[in-house]
């Protein structure tokens, strides 16, 4: 039900025969349509252009990260010069490993342990075991597969 503005009757709604002349006014519902479809128009131009925008932005990501890691990096493992993607941190017992030339080429060419000179007795005696057992040649590769139900299986 609704009450005519002109006469002040009830009626139904569902009775009325709305027409109004000239231009009607413009409503907030107008504003909101216009709006919506600018939002529509943006989302569909985006997801033309979405690629090409992630994979321009990724590489920008790229570009930075040597910078970010070198700044990460004590200004010694700074000066370097190692490939910052070939660097993988492990913080304990050594802070940094490096698959030297795993970037650039699908070959390691050398693994390299960095850590800072600590007085430590405990750590530096861990840091001989490791270097001992590398001269040792007593080192293993393993490759352990995990299921999905948490199970481990060594190869």
């Amino acid at each position: 039900m609704c009450i005519c503005p002109e006469c002040g009757e009830i009626a139904r709604l569902s009775d009325l025969h709305l027409r109004y002349r000239g231009v009607a006014p413009k409503t907030w519902f107008d504003t909101y349509q216009s709006k919506l479809l600018a939002l529509q128009k943006k989302e569909e131009f985006f997801g033309e252009k979405e690629d090409e925008l992630r994979e321009k932005s990724a590489e920008r990501g790229r570009k930075k990260v040597p910078k970010i890691v070198k700044k990460c990096l004590c200004p010694e493992f700074a000066r370097l010069r190692y490939d910052p993607y070939d660097i993988k941190a492990i913080l304990h017992p050594v802070d940094f490993v490096v698959f030297d030339g795993m970037n650039k080429s699908s070959e390691v060419r050398d693994v390299i342990f960095l850590s800072r000179k600590t007085q430590n007795r405990e750590l530096n005696l861990i840091w001989k075991s490791i270097k001992n057992t590398i001269e040792d040649e007593n080192y293993d590769w393993k490759v352990a597969r995990i299921t999905i139900d948490g199970k481990m299986k060594l190869e």
